[in-house]
């Protein structure tokens, strides 16, 4: 997968997990022992495993339409992923933590939230920080047919093509 394709299916799901975060229908009310924010505006559980509330999902919304524009480019794909690293590996660390899993009450990021944003987190650093192969850097076969625009019956009246593919017992020249 390359790293627009990336940028297109995180973006295409970050996307729809704000707009559902968004529908007080989808979600689930918090449980008692959930720990209390100060904006309870639409605050609940999206498939009761995410909390979320409409800080968290106008971020998702956010990230979301980022990826989605960043799709276009190589550049902007892998600026995306790599940003979407260090920030989701925040939120996972921060979600963690007692004192900082509702990220001082303006919304939630513990429970199933750790689990999702640290999952990202390591998805998009392999998409931002691989390397990919460069054309220039693959081997090239020197008797490629390709590199030498010979008509493919002249290779069959020479017998090129059965060299090639090691037929009755022939190597390749």
């Amino acid at each position: 997968m390359k790293t627009s394709t990336f940028a297109l299916v995180f973006g295409l799901a970050y996307f729809v997990l704000g707009l559902l975060g968004l529908v007080p229908a989808m979600l689930v009310p918090p449980p008692a022992d959930a720990p209390p924010t100060t904006l309870a505006l639409v605050y609940g559980y999206l498939f009761g495993l995410f909390p979320v509330n409409v800080v968290l999902s106008l971020v998702h919304l956010v990230i979301g339409a980022w990826g989605l524009s960043a799709r276009k480019d190589p550049v902007d794909s892998a600026i995306y992923a790599r940003s979407l690293a260090v920030l989701y590996g925040v939120l996972a660390v921060l979600g963690l933590l007692p004192l900082t899993n509702t990220l001082f009450g303006m919304m939630p990021i513990n429970g199933g939230d750790v689990w999702l944003h640290g999952v990202t987190a390591v998805i998009a650093a392999y998409f931002g920080w691989r390397e990919p192969v460069r054309a220039s850097e693959r081997r090239r076969i020197t008797m490629d047919r390709r590199q030498r625009m010979t008509p493919i019956e002249r290779e069959r009246r020479l017998g090129l093509a059965d060299r090639r593919e090691h037929w009755a017992g022939m190597a390749a020249a």
